[in-house]
């Protein structure tokens, strides 16, 4: 009788030792099929939000397509789909002020502007220019094809050579004058919005921000409102536009719009949400409606950050 008890409770055991081993391995199964749902998920809301920034980063092309060659004033839309909204900002980069050509005294003034004393924004300056001094001697002694070179007629008697991206030079980031000796953290974060590396010597003053002006050297601020009225008419005059700003005009020059700034962030209506900045070019007679020169997946967007590709749309 005892040995029968003994088997019963042994059988009794076993059994409890399998349902509670089929309990753990239902658990662990729901909570396996819970971790991949949300890892599908997941990609899907990438996904989505990859596409709502593509979609933006086309409407921008389209945009600075229809201008033409009218003055690309920073201007922002929202754009909705079945997926989620994508808000796109375009800004021309030749209305900044480029840290890679600008003169010496240029720099300075900019670094009086963010609030560097004068001290400090000259020695800060000229460790600026020579960075970048050191870093175009570093690089092949070939020419670079400018923003300005894209768009020339071919010289007389020379077949046209097809159209050449262009290249920032010397440097390739805002962010790499971030750690030049002297320079201190509030001004370079004032400065990013004012600044690039795909501009020229110049600012063009039909697309330059109000902040941009103000960074001008012997920039003239009583003439501002004046000189804001007759850049918002239909015709301007860049000969009277120069004159409202007085001395400043000697860093100033009308040109074309040819490298594009576009700021994109993208929600989808599960909530997830992406940004990116990317920088577009342009070019006549291009095979390529437009040109990605720079594409910066970003969490939260700063005119700081690496370039992280190049290629063709």
């Amino acid at each position: 009788m005892t040995s029968r008890h003994s088997q019963r409770g042994m059988v009794l055991l076993a059994v409890l030792w399998a349902i509670a081993l089929c309990a753990v391995l239902a658990m662990a199964t729901s909570t396996t099929f819970r971790s991949l749902a949300g890892i599908v998920r997941i990609h899907r809301d990438r996904v989505q939000a990859d596409g709502l920034l593509s979609a933006g980063l086309e409407a921008a092309a389209g945009i600075v397509a229809a201008l033409r060659d009218a003055p690309l004033t920073e201007r922002s839309t929202t754009l909705t789909f079945a997926t989620g909204s994508v808000q796109l900002t375009v800004s021309d980069e030749g209305g900044r002020i480029d840290i890679g050509r600008a003169p010496v005294e240029l720099l300075i003034s900019l670094l009086r502007s963010v609030g560097a004393d004068d001290d400090d924004a000259g020695i800060v300056a000229q460790r600026i220019v020579a960075l970048r001094d050191t870093a175009a001697q570093a690089q092949p002694n070939d020419a670079q094809a400018q923003p300005n070179d894209a768009a020339k007629p071919p010289a007389a008697g020379k077949p046209e050579q097809p159209a050449a991206t262009p290249t920032p030079a010397p440097f390739t980031d805002i962010g790499q004058i971030a750690d030049v000796p002297g320079m201190q953290p509030q001004w370079m974060a004032a400065m990013a919005p004012l600044i690039t590396v795909f501009g020229s010597d110049s600012v063009n003053p039909l697309t330059a921000p109000v902040a941009v002006l103000r960074a001008l050297p012997s920039f003239d601020t009583e003439r501002i409102d004046a000189f804001l009225d007759t850049r918002s008419s239909p015709f301007v005059d860049p000969d009277r536009l120069g004159f409202l700003l007085g001395a400043a005009q000697k860093y100033l020059k009308v040109q074309q719009t040819h490298v594009v700034a576009v700021d994109l962030v993208a929600g989808t209506t599960d909530g997830y949400t992406a940004a990116a900045k990317a920088f577009i070019v342009l070019l006549p007679e291009d095979k390529q409606p437009y040109r990605v020169l720079a594409w910066t997946p970003v969490s939260r967007f700063a005119r700081t950050g690496a370039v992280v590709s190049l290629e063709a749309r």
